[in-house]
């Protein structure tokens, strides 16, 4: 039987997959450059602290998905998908223009507008993304597709954290390069765009209602009288909020905690995304090409042990007095269980998220597929929220540690994960249920 990685040498899988990869690499290459630009630039010049700069960035990317996430799974239900995805990185190219002229003039709120542009680009995108493969893929390789979306998706946030950071640090104040190197990513994702094959509307004979307030809340509300895909979201959007916790601590783990410099902040993000990008392929392999959710439970125990060990690893570390580098860091055992720890992480969530997105794809009813996944949207959007609320809350307001904070997420993790697999086992069709057992 042909793997995962045969999908990319057709028609029906290669063009979205690379579509979507070069959409995350741009919105992370972007968001990485205005994160130096801020941390070293902005500041100064606008008289703002760097880390309310970088939070207020992070908060008007986010903020589309709670504005827009329902109107754009109404259009994508309403509209072919893959002409669609072309207007949407028409769009791109256009807000990356708009990213050029505030890189040139210095406008730094118009690259904030840039960046909620961005994010309003994502928020449209996804809800089209995920509903289409389940069009373009039979349902036994729906697993082997959201492996693979997974892995790329976790590859491009790192190459473009990498790829941002590495043309502002070089780039001696020429802001061509960055530039051009944004522009030349959404055209290429454009041209990707129209090789992707058209398919048939969800449901033509939708009316839109603009009124973004009262379609969200009837978004949700229908989300959750389906069952067991409504229980599959909360277990993806918990996956955000353990995500958004470990990823937004690292750079502050890694100083505080391993002593390291901003070189080893790159490594850990390298390990974890390696390890999500493993555990995602090994997903087709281990259920048997079926949109099985037989790993969720086997995924959920990892995320929750290794986060423990994680915690177990930083309790007797020597302390040393000066921030160190890759070298450094690797060659003392005492950090291994810790890099080894956030590798098992990356590797076990990837059996727990993709198992999970393939079942909410083939669950869906399909007139209302990407309304569900706009709903999923929203959700993950408020756990990323909640995230932020409550890590301040343990380490600012409590005053734990970082090590400790991941201790408590892991228990959280327990107790969220046992509550979704049991609906899971109790409310899902036989073939859910099946595959759980």
């Amino acid at each position: 039987m042909p793997n995962q990685f045969s999908l990319l040498k057709t028609r029906r899988f290669l063009p979205i997959f690379i579509t979507q990869f070069l959409g995350a690499l741009n919105d992370n290459t972007f968001k990485q450059a205005l994160v130096i630009l801020f941390t070293f630039h902005a500041a100064e010049i606008m008289h703002i602290q760097p880390t309310i700069l970088n939070n207020l960035a992070a908060g008007l990317f986010i903020l589309p998905y709670f504005l827009f996430s329902s109107t754009a799974g109404q259009i994508a239900d309403k509209f072919e998908k893959s002409k669609l995805t072309q207007y949407i990185k028409i769009f791109e190219i256009c807000i990356m223009l708009l990213a050029t002229i505030g890189f040139f003039t210095h406008n730094f709120w118009l690259l904030m507008f840039a960046l909620f542009l961005m994010g309003t680009h994502s928020t449209f995108f996804g809800p089209i993304k995920y509903s289409i493969l389940p069009q373009l893929l039979a349902k036994k390789e729906l697993v082997g597709g959201n492996g693979m979306f997974e892995t790329g998706t976790s590859l491009a946030i790192l190459a473009g954290m990498i790829l941002g950071g590495a043309i502002m640090a070089n780039a001696g104040g020429n802001f061509a390069w960055i530039s051009g190197t944004l522009l030349a990513i959404a055209v290429i994702g454009y041209l990707f765009s129209h090789e992707i094959p058209a398919q048939s509307v969800g449901h033509a004979q939708l009316k839109i209602n603009w009124n973004v307030f009262v379609t969200t809340k009837e978004t949700l509300v229908y989300a959750s009288k389906l069952g067991d895909v409504f229980y599959t979201i909360i277990g993806i959007s918990w996956f955000w909020y353990y995500g958004a916790t470990f990823l937004t601590q690292i750079p502050e783990f890694t100083r505080v905690v391993l002593h390291g410099s901003e070189s080893v902040v790159t490594f850990l993000l390298t390990i974890f995304s390696i390890g999500i990008a493993l555990g995602s392929l090994l997903c087709e392999r281990f259920t048997g090409h079926t949109a099985s959710l037989k790993l969720v439970p086997v995924g959920a125990v990892g995320l929750a042990v290794f986060s423990a060990i994680l915690y177990l690893s930083t309790q007797n570390l020597v302390h040393v007095t000066h921030h160190q580098n890759i070298v450094e860091v690797v060659h003392q055992s005492q950090y291994w269980p810790a890099l080894f720890s956030l590798f098992g992480i990356g590797v076990f969530g990837g059996f727990y998220i993709v198992p999970l997105y393939a079942h909410l794809q083939s669950d869906a009813p399909e007139c209302f597929r990407a309304r569900v996944i706009a709903a999923n949207s929203i959700m993950n959007a408020l756990f990323m929220v909640i995230s932020s609320l409550v890590s301040v809350a343990i380490l600012s307001g409590l005053h734990r540690t970082i090590p400790e904070l991941f201790l408590i997420t892991a228990i959280l993790s327990t107790l969220v994960s046992l509550i979704v697999i049991r609906h899971l086992r109790n409310n899902g069709q036989e073939d859910s249920t099946k595959n759980l057992e």
